[in-house]
């Protein structure tokens, strides 16, 4: 069994516009719906004016949020949408949820030959870690990731979205996935924290991920409690380096 997982949060205006963008995909926010007055939203996120307006910014350059003087700030749902999350699949079963992870391991490694052929060197970084929705745990996910593009990873270090922690600590930048979705047994490495039990069959889905400069860079397996999550795939695109 793992130690006790660790969390790195992202900046907290990013968790609040990744919140939004989720929510307005899933449909809980409607396209040309007026948001609540500012102070009442911050209030409402426990946030400061000035971390939700940075969030509010993050959502109009990704043309998500239109801003009319005197009127308000109106949701526009757009097809495509260059998010941190762009490429996390699972939602609450109602719809959106902030995801979230405790990273249990790191090593590095020669890629075991149970493996498909990915990125440019013979060793990766195994990544294990529990993934949550809304402080919810939901899944487990045993990612790895070619060291040639990220080559040095500790675990104490590692932010709990690994997309945003590619793009700030190696330019790294996935922007597609191909994923096969089934089901499969519980590894002996979940921990008491997901519910399905070790040796039990759950939901499950494994990806084989490309970055920027069309080399497939990461692949991973997560296995998903479906009593509590749902896997969806509505988006075309994935990550790009936000503005601050």
């Amino acid at each position: 069994m793992p130690d006790a997982g660790l969390r790195r949060l992202i900046p907290r205006y990013l968790q609040i516009s990744e919140y939004l963008i989720r929510e307005i995909l899933a449909g809980r926010l409607g396209d040309g719906a007026r948001l609540p007055p500012e102070r009442a939203m911050a209030a409402d996120l426990d946030v400061s004016v000035g971390t939700l307006r940075k969030a509010l910014e993050v959502m109009e350059r990704q043309g998500m949020l239109v801003r009319v003087q005197g009127s308000g700030n109106y949701i526009r749902n757009i097809a495509e949408v260059q998010s941190i999350y762009a490429l996390f699949r699972l939602e609450r079963l109602d719809g959106g949820g902030l995801p979230g992870a405790e990273v249990l391991d790191v090593e590095r490694m020669k890629k075991p030959g149970h493996l498909p052929d990915f990125g440019l060197s013979d060793e990766a970084h195994r990544i294990r870690r529990l993934r949550y929705l809304d402080d919810v745990p939901v899944s487990i996910e045993e990612t790895w990731v070619c060291a040639a593009q990220a080559w040095q990873l500790k675990r104490e270090t590692i932010f709990e979205s690994l997309h945003y922690h590619y793009l700030t600590a190696f330019n790294l930048q996935l922007v597609s996935a191909v994923d096969r979705i089934g089901q499969a047994v519980v590894p002996d490495w979940a921990p008491d924290a997901f519910a399905p039990e070790i040796g039990s069959t759950c939901s499950f889905y494994n990806r084989l991920a490309r970055s920027a400069d069309g080399v497939d860079t990461e692949y991973s397996e997560v296995w998903f409690d479906s009593d509590k999550c749902r896997y969806v795939a509505r988006q075309n695109s994935a990550v790009r380096m936000l503005e601050k």
